[in-house]
């Protein structure tokens, strides 16, 4: 299906089953067993990048953790031993956050938020054969399911509650959830290797792995909703109304009362109802966007760079800088994707702030640094001191170095 065709018939509104014929690739390069073994048994990884689940319950983290012996006592690192014995035993394998500790899962989620607009992550499912992780339940976020490996049966209800937030979980509506379980299913099909399954938040889901050990991606796309605005809308009124002096007067003396009647306050509740009711005609979008950015930038992180390589060159450009024609080979250098750059303040006060942090730049080298993050000039007619400063800062990387 073509994404505008996703966009404005699917997205939020229905499941969506894609069979890997009439997907434009596959996922066997960001995952699969091989990667799984690798972050089971040599990566180290400690809890909550990863959990168990049998028969619909979460296992004990002591059940499939141990210490990592001399030098790596630290108790809740993964045990390739005991985590083979709960998957011999019927249990379910998640890795969680892939999107930051497997660098093609990586790459792969950071294009995806970019596509979407909306920050994601990604968790691996690992089920033994004819087993099943988790009963029916939902999620609050959307889901993108890519099946890797093995066949999972996947049945799928409509919800109980539509477009749940973050903070109404399926376990607040376990009885309806339970009772919308013995419902025939909506939809009920079998992932197979190169299948992907789109979930809006709120639908009930459960699966089985079938006759091999099942691997799946699991998506979760954390949306931003209306409701974000509606509290950004709500912070910036409270902010305005901090400065009005008519906001901040104490309420009347009232004997008896306690502050806690209607005719404790009736009368300062219609004060306050036309205070906000005018705050709010003065509020722009630009104050709600900017209200917004601090949890855009959290949502995400920058493109991965290589620290040490990062340092080396800069610092080699320098003195070759200096060297008065004995330059080798200068660094290439393009914007680090994924930034999340803006400015602030005015005249000679000028700080570009960004998912890895705060740089203060003067008038004179704004509208150069702007045009270079834009993709509009090139990095190279930079001031060597200033185009230092940048790739010190992580704003610049090599343009040799791929990334997400």
């Amino acid at each position: 299906m073509p994404a505008a065709d996703f966009a404005d018939r699917v997205w939020s509104r229905a499941p969506l089953l894609t069979r890997a014929d009439d997907l434009p690739r596959d996922f066997a390069d960001l995952f699969g067993p091989d990667a799984v073994d690798e972050l089971v048994a040599r990566r180290a990884l400690r809890t909550p990048f990863a959990r168990m689940a049998k028969d619909g319950a979460t296992l004990a983290d002591r059940t499939f953790t141990l210490g990592g012996g001399v030098g790596a006592g630290i108790g809740d690192q993964l045990s390739e031993d005991r985590v083979l014995r709960e998957l011999a035993g019927g249990a379910t394998l998640v890795l969680q956050a892939l999107h930051r500790s497997w660098a093609p899962v990586q790459d792969f989620a950071a294009a995806l938020t970019d596509d979407l607009g909306h920050p994601v992550q990604v968790n691996a499912y690992v089920t033994p054969p004819q087993n099943q992780g988790f009963s029916d339940h939902y999620d609050v976020h959307d889901v993108f399911v890519l099946q890797v490996a093995g066949e999972k049966r996947w049945r799928i209800r409509p919800p109980v509650l539509e477009s749940p937030l973050r903070d109404q979980p399926w376990e607040r509506r376990r009885a309806a959830v339970e009772r919308a379980a013995q419902a025939e299913p909506f939809l009920e099909e079998t992932l197979r290797a190169g299948d992907c399954l789109y979930l809006p938040r709120g639908w009930l889901h459960s699966a089985t792995a079938l006759g091999g050990t099942s691997i799946h991606l699991t998506i979760g796309v954390h949306t931003w909703t209306r409701r974000h605005l509606v509290d950004a809308v709500l912070a910036r009124i409270g902010d305005r109304l901090t400065d009005d002096v008519e906001a901040r007067r104490s309420l009347p003396v009232s004997p008896g009362t306690s502050g806690g009647s209607e005719v404790a306050f009736g009368d300062d509740a219609e004060v306050v109802r036309s205070l906000v009711a005018k705050a709010l005609q003065d509020i722009g979008v630009d104050e709600i966007v900017e209200a917004l950015r601090p949890q855009v930038r959290a949502a995400q992180r920058a493109e991965p760079l290589g620290v040490l390589d990062q340092v080396e060159r800069a610092t080699r450009d320098e003195r070759d800088d200096e060297r008065d024609g004995e330059r080798g080979a200068p660094t290439t250098w393009r914007p680090r994707r994924h930034l999340a750059a803006h400015w602030e303040g005015t005249g000679d006060n000028l700080v570009l702030v960004s998912r890895v942090g705060r740089l203060e730049v003067t008038a004179d080298e704004r509208d150069a640094v702007a045009e270079v993050l834009d993709g509009i000039r090139d990095a190279a007619g930079l001031d060597p001191a200033l185009r230092r400063r940048l790739a010190l800062a992580g704003l610049l990387v090599p343009a040799d170095v791929s990334g997400g």
